[in-house]
Protein backbone atom coordinates (compact mmCIF):
# COMPACT_ATOMS: atom_id res chain seq x y z
CA UNK A 1 0.00 0.00 0.00
CA UNK A 2 2.45 2.53 0.75
CA UNK A 3 2.87 2.47 -2.96
CA UNK A 4 -0.36 3.13 -4.25
CA UNK A 5 -0.10 6.20 -1.40
CA UNK A 6 3.66 7.09 -3.29
CA UNK A 7 2.08 7.56 -6.41
CA UNK A 8 -1.36 8.94 -5.39
CA UNK A 9 1.40 11.95 -3.53
CA UNK A 10 3.32 12.30 -6.36
CA UNK A 11 -0.36 12.81 -8.51
CA UNK A 12 -1.54 15.17 -5.74
CA UNK A 13 1.58 17.03 -6.53
CA UNK A 14 1.62 17.52 -10.08
CA UNK A 15 -2.23 18.22 -10.09
CA UNK A 16 -1.81 21.09 -7.29
CA UNK A 17 1.28 22.48 -9.79
CA UNK A 18 -0.98 22.21 -12.73
CA UNK A 19 -3.45 24.35 -10.89
CA UNK A 20 -1.21 27.08 -9.31
CA UNK A 21 -0.23 27.32 -12.95
CA UNK A 22 -3.51 27.80 -14.22
CA UNK A 23 -4.42 30.05 -11.62
CA UNK A 24 -1.06 32.15 -11.51
CA UNK A 25 -2.05 32.16 -15.80
CA UNK A 26 -5.34 33.40 -15.06
CA UNK A 27 -3.92 36.24 -12.53
CA UNK A 28 -1.84 37.13 -15.29
CA UNK A 29 -4.76 37.87 -17.65
CA UNK A 30 -6.75 39.64 -15.16
CA UNK A 31 -3.53 41.44 -13.86
CA UNK A 32 -5.13 44.82 -13.24
CA UNK A 33 -1.80 46.17 -11.61
CA UNK A 34 -1.84 49.19 -14.31
CA UNK A 35 -5.46 49.40 -14.62
CA UNK A 36 -6.11 47.37 -17.68
CA UNK A 37 -5.83 43.21 -18.35
CA UNK A 38 -3.65 41.54 -20.40
CA UNK A 39 -6.58 40.56 -22.91
CA UNK A 40 -7.65 44.49 -22.82
CA UNK A 41 -4.19 45.63 -23.86
CA UNK A 42 -3.81 43.00 -26.82
CA UNK A 43 -7.07 44.08 -27.77
CA UNK A 44 -5.72 48.27 -27.42
CA UNK A 45 -1.94 46.86 -29.54
CA UNK A 46 -5.05 45.43 -32.52
CA UNK A 47 -6.66 48.62 -32.43
CA UNK A 48 -3.55 51.14 -33.11
CA UNK A 49 -2.31 48.20 -35.22
CA UNK A 50 -5.14 49.03 -37.59
CA UNK A 51 -5.37 52.59 -37.32
CA UNK A 52 -1.49 52.56 -38.33
CA UNK A 53 -2.09 50.65 -41.48
CA UNK A 54 -5.37 52.62 -42.26
CA UNK A 55 -3.39 55.55 -41.90
CA UNK A 56 -0.88 54.74 -43.64
CA UNK A 57 -3.19 53.15 -46.53
CA UNK A 58 -4.87 56.64 -47.01
CA UNK A 59 -0.82 58.80 -46.60
CA UNK A 60 0.14 56.34 -49.79
CA UNK A 61 -3.19 56.89 -51.61
CA UNK A 62 -2.33 60.69 -51.17
CA UNK A 63 1.12 60.48 -52.62
CA UNK A 64 -0.36 58.27 -55.58
CA UNK A 65 -2.71 60.88 -56.58
CA UNK A 66 0.04 63.80 -56.12
CA UNK A 67 2.57 61.92 -58.09
CA UNK A 68 0.01 61.16 -60.94
CA UNK A 69 -1.21 64.95 -61.09
CA UNK A 70 2.42 65.74 -61.17
CA UNK A 71 3.27 63.37 -64.04
CA UNK A 72 -0.32 64.33 -65.60
CA UNK A 73 1.38 68.33 -65.96
CA UNK A 74 4.56 67.06 -67.03
CA UNK A 75 3.14 65.34 -69.68
CA UNK A 76 0.86 68.14 -70.70
CA UNK A 77 4.15 70.74 -70.26
CA UNK A 78 6.81 68.18 -72.10
CA UNK A 79 3.74 68.07 -75.10
CA UNK A 80 3.23 71.67 -74.65
CA UNK A 81 7.11 72.13 -75.35
CA UNK A 82 7.36 69.52 -78.32
CA UNK A 83 5.15 71.60 -80.06
CA UNK A 84 6.52 74.69 -79.68
CA UNK A 85 10.05 72.95 -80.68
CA UNK A 86 8.46 71.32 -83.59
CA UNK A 87 7.09 75.11 -85.05
CA UNK A 88 10.30 76.49 -83.90
CA UNK A 89 11.97 73.93 -86.15
CA UNK A 90 9.76 74.57 -88.74
CA UNK A 91 10.15 78.27 -88.20
CA UNK A 92 13.85 78.23 -89.01
CA UNK A 93 13.81 75.59 -92.01
CA UNK A 94 11.37 77.97 -92.98
CA UNK A 95 13.40 81.38 -92.65
CA UNK A 96 16.61 79.20 -94.07
CA UNK A 97 14.80 78.19 -97.28
CA UNK A 98 13.30 81.74 -97.46
CA UNK A 99 17.13 83.19 -97.29
CA UNK A 100 18.15 80.64 -99.78
CA UNK A 101 15.42 81.53 -102.20
CA UNK A 102 16.58 85.07 -101.85
CA UNK A 103 20.15 84.45 -102.36
CA UNK A 104 19.19 82.50 -105.67
CA UNK A 105 17.26 85.27 -106.92
CA UNK A 106 19.98 87.93 -106.12
CA UNK A 107 22.79 85.42 -107.57
CA UNK A 108 21.06 85.90 -111.14
CA UNK A 109 21.09 89.79 -111.05
CA UNK A 110 23.61 90.48 -113.07
CA UNK A 111 24.47 93.80 -110.87
CA UNK A 112 24.48 92.58 -107.82
CA UNK A 113 27.44 90.34 -106.03
CA UNK A 114 25.20 87.63 -104.10
CA UNK A 115 28.45 87.10 -102.79
CA UNK A 116 28.67 90.24 -100.89
CA UNK A 117 25.07 90.73 -100.15
CA UNK A 118 24.25 88.90 -96.65
CA UNK A 119 20.61 87.58 -96.77
CA UNK A 120 19.48 87.07 -93.16
CA UNK A 121 15.97 85.89 -92.41
CA UNK A 122 13.44 85.55 -89.22
CA UNK A 123 9.96 84.92 -88.71
CA UNK A 124 9.84 85.70 -92.30
CA UNK A 125 11.62 89.37 -92.08
CA UNK A 126 14.19 89.15 -94.64
CA UNK A 127 17.39 91.30 -93.70
CA UNK A 128 19.79 92.42 -96.64
CA UNK A 129 23.31 93.70 -95.63
CA UNK A 130 26.41 94.42 -97.59
CA UNK A 131 26.98 96.90 -100.53
CA UNK A 132 25.23 97.97 -103.68
CA UNK A 133 26.60 99.59 -106.41
CA UNK A 134 23.44 101.77 -106.82
CA UNK A 135 20.81 103.03 -105.89
CA UNK A 136 18.95 101.06 -108.19
CA UNK A 137 20.52 97.97 -107.75
CA UNK A 138 19.68 98.27 -104.02
CA UNK A 139 15.46 99.05 -104.78
CA UNK A 140 16.06 95.67 -107.25
CA UNK A 141 17.61 93.87 -104.51
CA UNK A 142 14.83 94.34 -102.32
CA UNK A 143 12.37 93.90 -104.79
CA UNK A 144 13.87 90.15 -105.93
CA UNK A 145 13.13 89.69 -101.86
CA UNK A 146 10.11 90.88 -101.52
CA UNK A 147 8.82 88.21 -104.74
CA UNK A 148 9.60 85.59 -102.70
CA UNK A 149 7.10 83.68 -101.23
CA UNK A 150 6.61 83.12 -97.65
CA UNK A 151 8.73 86.81 -97.09
CA UNK A 152 6.56 88.91 -95.14
CA UNK A 153 8.59 92.26 -95.19
CA UNK A 154 12.92 93.42 -95.85
CA UNK A 155 14.71 95.33 -94.10
CA UNK A 156 17.18 96.86 -97.09
CA UNK A 157 20.19 98.05 -95.02
CA UNK A 158 22.20 97.71 -98.78
CA UNK A 159 25.21 100.47 -98.47
CA UNK A 160 25.48 101.84 -102.21
CA UNK A 161 29.57 101.91 -102.99
CA UNK A 162 30.96 101.31 -106.61
CA UNK A 163 32.40 97.77 -106.82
Amino acid sequence: MKMTTESTRTSRIWIATAVACAALSLAACGDKSNGTTAGEKVDAAIAKTEQAGAEAKEKVDQMASEAKAKIDASTASGEATARQGATQAKGAIDDAALTASVSAGLAKDPDLSAIKINVDTKGGVVTLNGPAPSATAKARAEDIARSVQGVSSVDNRLEVKAM
